[in-house]
């Protein structure tokens, strides 16, 4: 007698026509894993179109207040961080949001486009899930599909909830849905991006760098080519290079042009169909570049922890230093123009630069702020690389050596620390020569050098803060960025919003003094500083405390 045993199920043929099976079983499984995320960024993206709107009726109360706007927003500077602003010569409300937040607004976007890409991609190869799901019944395209799925899926509810929302504040109906169908264009179209550069690189870090990159310079090149524009000459063709431009050309509230979003649909069908190819030229788990590989013995220097930590700490210094170095040489060269075009901005406008009579020093000090911020959100990112290292596996061999936790901890947040000075530095040596040489004030170099590394205290607290968090549970590490956050909106829109002195002085960045315009706190300065100390000291007792975790 003999027993006949069934033959297991067929696999699918990873290059063949059933590439793609699976998608929908693995897009519900991203939709459930990003059921945080996915709500997060679709209504803080309408939420911030919300808050830019209610912010410009609290600064418009005229059509001479509008008269002002247009001054600024249609200089050479306001055309580089704003756009050309189609329409402004017969200036509204709608216009100017479309024309001049609604970049901001596709910026945020174009991220959630690529870090959702990243997250579903690169991201699941490294930490092994996608060689397990891979092992069932999945196409070798399943994983991309789905995760350029769910940002299409994403992309679609922003441009609903955007449009809907400027259409219940009163908006034409065709621009409003055209101005949200434009932001996920700019989603769809670095979702496209990230989706080639996780095919280059087995490294989820370097994958989100270089959809990034391209991020910054499509900024970049767009705003070349407006300021050209607004000009009346040069290379204003430079707008059409760049997604975001394709965006801005569709003039909502203006012309209603639906077709350049055809430009923004074909570049992103482009772009995935190059990853479909790429994806199919190389190891699962690996790259088209490989990793240029180590030395097969550590330099003696890394023998310390700090040392090590400095190793893994280097490039991101690296990166931002030049970052900001050439974002402060911009914004200080744009010191004297933009104060010919706040001539006759509306006073709320002015109260936020610091009032009429000291816009020159309320541009400097906003822009030691903007620096701030901006060294905030690396402290809060090198934070993060630590739970990245956690969960990858690289912390538990280096705690079983003789490392104690608290010397890896401390190790990294020292690097970290020590950083955060220097990057402020960098900042204010590039605003101050800029300004220097736009003004012909020499002296604003030395000025703005000390304006921005005053800030560092503040920057240090939020960097404890993040630490204390990681402590005590990784996952409540995203919660810091509710305080930058709010220290961005306490310091630009508290005189248009009205807070109170006690909200106001909840951000960490407003007890310092904003030099050169206000004189630095010294005694600020020494109570962040001990706030941060005493923070650091409680997340290095509490981090011995709990567990290390592995996986996502």
């Amino acid at each position: 007698m003999t027993t006949k045993v069934p033959s297991p199920p067929e696999r699918v043929a990873v290059g063949g026509g059933n590439a793609v099976t699976g998608t929908g079983t693995l897009l519900r499984f991203m939709i459930r894993r990003d059921r945080i995320r996915f709500p997060a960024w679709t209504l803080g993206l309408t939420l911030l179109m919300m808050y830019f709107a209610t912010a410009l009726d609290a600064i418009v109360q005229s059509p001479e207040d509008l008269e002002g706007l247009t001054a600024f927003s249609s200089s050479p500077v306001g055309a580089v961080f704003g756009g050309r602003g189609f329409g402004f010569d017969e200036l509204t409300i709608e216009r100017f949001l479309a024309g001049q937040y609604g970049l901001y607004v596709a910026l945020g976007a174009g991220l959630m486009g690529l870090l959702t890409v990243v997250r579903h991609t690169r991201v699941e190869e490294r930490s092994g899930r996608a060689e397990l799901i891979r092992a069932n019944v999945v196409g070798r395209h399943a994983q991309l599909t789905a995760a350029l799925t769910l940002t299409a899926l994403m992309a679609v509810l922003v441009a609903v909830l955007i449009g809907a929302t400027m259409i219940s504040r009163g908006f034409d109906g065709r621009g409003s849905l055209l101005f949200g169908a434009s932001v996920a264009a700019v989603a769809l179209a670095f979702a496209g991006i990230a989706a080639v550069t996780v095919q280059l690189s087995e490294y989820p870090r370097a994958a989100s760098g270089l959809a990034g990159a391209a991020l910054g310079a499509a900024f970049v090149v767009r705003g070349l080519g407006d300021m050209a524009a607004v000009q009346g000459s040069g290379p204003s063709w430079l707008s059409w290079l760049s997604p975001l431009g394709w965006s801005q050309q569709t003039a909502p509230y203006v012309h209603d042009r639906w077709w350049p979003l055809a430009v923004s649909l074909v570049f992103a069908a482009a772009t995935a169909a190059i990853a479909y190819l790429l994806s199919a030229r190389r190891d699962f788990g690996g790259g088209l570049a490989p990793p240029r590989p180590g030395s097969p013995r550590a330099a003696a220097w890394l023998a310390t922890p700090i040392a090590l930590a400095f190793r893994l700490h280097r490039a991101s210094l690296v990166g931002w230093s030049m970052a900001l170095l050439v974002a402060g040489l911009a914004y200080g060269s744009f010191a004297e123009p933009l104060l010919d075009g706040l001539d006759n901005a509306p006073e709320d406008l002015l109260a936020v630069m610091g009032g009429p009579g000291n816009l020159l020093a309320g541009y400097l000090a906003m822009m030691g702020l903007t620096m701030a911020l901006a060294v905030g959100v690396y402290a809060v990112l090198a934070v993060q690389t630590l739970r990245a290292e956690e969960v990858e596996g690289r912390t538990e061999p280096v705690l079983a050596t003789a490392v104690s936790w608290r010397a890896w901890l401390g190790s990294h947040v020292a690097v970290v620390a020590l950083g955060v000075p220097w990057l402020l530095l960098v900042a204010g040596l590039g605003v101050g020569v800029g300004a220097a040489a736009s003004t012909g004030d020499a002296a604003l170099v030395g000025d703005l050098l000390l304006g921005h590394v005053a800030h560092a205290p503040a920057v240090w607290l939020v960097l404890a803060a993040a630490a204390l968090l990681y402590a005590t549970d990784p996952r409540a590490l995203p919660a810091i960025w509710a305080v930058v956050s709010y220290g961005l909106i306490a310091g630009y829109f508290a005189p248009l919003l009205d807070l109170p002195e006690a909200a106001l002085r909840l951000s960490p960045f407003e007890h310092v003094g904003d030099y050169p315009l206000e004189e630095i706190n010294v005694v600020a300065v020494v109570v962040l500083t001990v706030l941060s100390g005493a923070l650091l000291q409680a997340a290095l007792v509490v981090f011995r405390r709990r567990d290390l975790v592995s996986g996502g």
